[in-house]
């Protein structure tokens, strides 16, 4: 009877043994998801529109810490999931917490036309991005930069020039025009006059009616397309053409302020740490060493990558292509360690 007793008391013992150490355990659990979140999405103002990001964290994330932040803008006409999401994920993995988000007029974000590509909407997008990321708790005020590819790196240049609050800003493989370089892609002088003139024949039909114009953004059959021609990133699936993207929409109210925008103006007033990687099979080469010869930055560094593949067909690569991103994220986060 005595046996039964203690072999009675020894299996309740570790019973409970066994309900302290699950208690604990789920109690680490817990902890372990609360320090460390790998994205999470969010919503600020701009210009009175709620706008949609995803912020990407280190994996050595820890609430109670501030971080070194970057705004990150993809090409001309695309979505957060694009290519601004695929460096972003990419910048986090090395310490830094990442913000795409969806300008106005795009994906999730409020605006109307739809896809209205207007410089000046997003650049100050940019701006209230930065000023967003200032009020959380997990950013480092003091070292918020801003990264742009191909048309991103226009906006983000010309936000950066403008606003005390990046402190230090790094493209790759830059679009950056100027009214004689959009001649060479958009029907020499006559062509920019007439998108011009159907522009302004869009914003008068829609203040007038409320109705907007739109063409496809890229067609392989469609010369009127924005994009005409078999431009892999934007047709393929498996690359840039997600469901999160419209290939069938492009306001054509955009041309106006696409074609008539210069950003070379804001290069002289770029004090700040600067970095850029090029090619010469990228879009306009000589215009990136341009904007780069202009800043008067003495922090500043400019990379030039080999390649075989002529302009602009390189500039693709590094909207997805392993091989670019990963050493536009490599060079880039060395860039930002030092000077965020």
């Amino acid at each position: 009877m005595r046996t039964q007793i203690t072999f009675l008391l020894a299996m309740i013992m570790v019973v409970l043994s066994c309900k302290q150490t699950t208690k604990t355990q789920n109690i680490q659990e817990t902890k372990t998801i609360k320090t460390y979140q790998k994205m999470k999405t969010i919503q600020f103002k701009s210009g009175g529109l709620n706008l949609v990001g995803n912020l990407y964290y280190p994996p050595n994330f820890e609430e109670g810490n501030a971080y070194p932040t970057i705004v990150c803008s993809g090409s001309w006409t695309t979505v957060k999931e694009q290519m601004a999401g695929l460096y972003a994920k990419q910048f986090a993995k090395n310490g830094f917490i990442m913000l795409s988000f969806d300008f106005r007029n795009y994906g999730e974000s409020e605006g109307v036309p739809r896809s209205w590509e207007n410089p000046e909407m997003k650049i100050e997008d940019i701006h209230n991005a930065v000023a967003y990321l200032k009020m959380l708790p997990e950013v480092d005020n003091t070292k918020i930069g801003a990264f742009g590819v191909c048309a991103g790196s226009m906006y983000t240049l010309m936000a950066a020039a403008e606003d005390k609050d990046i402190k230090a800003v790094a493209t790759t493989a830059s679009w950056l025009h100027d009214a004689e370089a959009v001649k060479l892609f958009y029907g020499g002088e006559e062509g920019v006059q007439a998108k011009i003139k159907a522009a302004q024949d869009a914003k008068k039909k829609y203040a007038e009616t409320g109705e907007f114009t739109y063409i496809k953004a890229i067609s392989t059959t469609d010369p009127d397309a924005a994009m005409f021609g078999e431009f892999d990133y934007y047709l393929n699936p498996e690359r840039g053409a997600i469901p999160q993207w419209s290939a069938d929409q492009f306001a054509v109210a955009t041309w106006e302020d696409w074609l008539t925008l210069d950003p070379f103006p804001s290069a002289s007033k770029l004090d700040k740490p600067l970095f850029m990687i090029h090619s010469d099979g990228c879009v306009l080469p000589e215009y990136t060493k341009k904007y780069y010869e202009t800043v008067p930055s003495k922090n500043k560094e400019l990379v030039w990558i080999e390649t075989e593949l002529a302009s602009p067909m390189h500039q693709f690569a590094f909207y997805d292509q392993e091989k670019e991103v990963s050493l536009a994220v490599e060079k880039t986060s060395d860039f930002f360690h030092i000077n965020l």
